[in-house]
């Protein structure tokens, strides 16, 4: 294999990588093999950090690549807190309110999309706090039951931590999409617009008068 396509590659298949370990993860927690499930989770953690990486290194970002990233860290956090949740290793009220957010979050991005106003919401700071919130409370309770660390008053606190940032973020982004302060992406031009047709242009007119 050409060693620039081998590379260009690398990145996605790291990312599909970490997609497929996801039910790997849910299957290791149902069987009460929580340790391995944490040590899964870190390197799924490193792998993240590595593809974006290389992809930024070595200049192979890709459009996949910038869709399926995403969809795989919200994948495993989704799928690890349901899991966490039904083992009744995370409050259930918590996994509801985080499912809820993103729920909101991607049905407003669908509508917007549905009523030819697609919008891309700009990343907000309490955001990443919220994600990086999810992930250190994921790894706490993998860790605290796995390998046995002792750690439940960190585990409370972590929750509270989760839900308020959750909330917060969350408001944020309704409040965005509620009032168009999110960023409109622009309509393309269809064949017709691209090549001057004048019953689209005198449509235009109309539409100004």
């Amino acid at each position: 294999m050409n060693r620039s396509l081998l590379l260009g590659s690398l990145p996605n298949l790291i990312t599909l990588g970490r997609l497929i370990a996801v039910p790997v993860m849910v299957w290791l927690i149902l069987s009460d093999e929580l340790g391995l499930a944490f040590w899964l989770f870190v390197a799924a953690g490193i792998s993240d950090g590595v593809d974006g990486f290389i992809a930024k290194r070595y200049g192979v970002e890709s459009v996949l690549g910038s869709y399926l990233d995403p969809i795989a860290d919200k994948a495993m956090l989704v799928c690890i807190y349901v899991t966490l949740g039904v083992e009744e290793h995370i409050a259930l009220w918590l996994v509801i309110l985080v499912v809820f957010r993103d729920v909101l979050i991607v049905g407003g991005a669908m509508l917007s999309q549905f009523v030819d106003r697609p919008m891309r919401m700009r990343p907000i700071f309490i955001s990443k706090v919220n994600t990086v919130m999810q992930i250190v409370l994921a790894a706490v309770v993998l860790a605290e039951i796995g390998l046995a660390l002792g750690a439940m008053p960190l585990v409370v606190a972590l929750e509270y931590a989760v839900a308020a940032t959750t909330v917060v973020s969350g408001g944020i982004y309704l409040f965005q999409w509620v009032t168009g302060r999110g960023k409109f992406i622009e309509r393309a031009p269809d064949a017709k617009e691209r090549i001057g047709d004048p019953t689209v242009r005198d449509d235009r007119a109309r539409r100004q008068a």
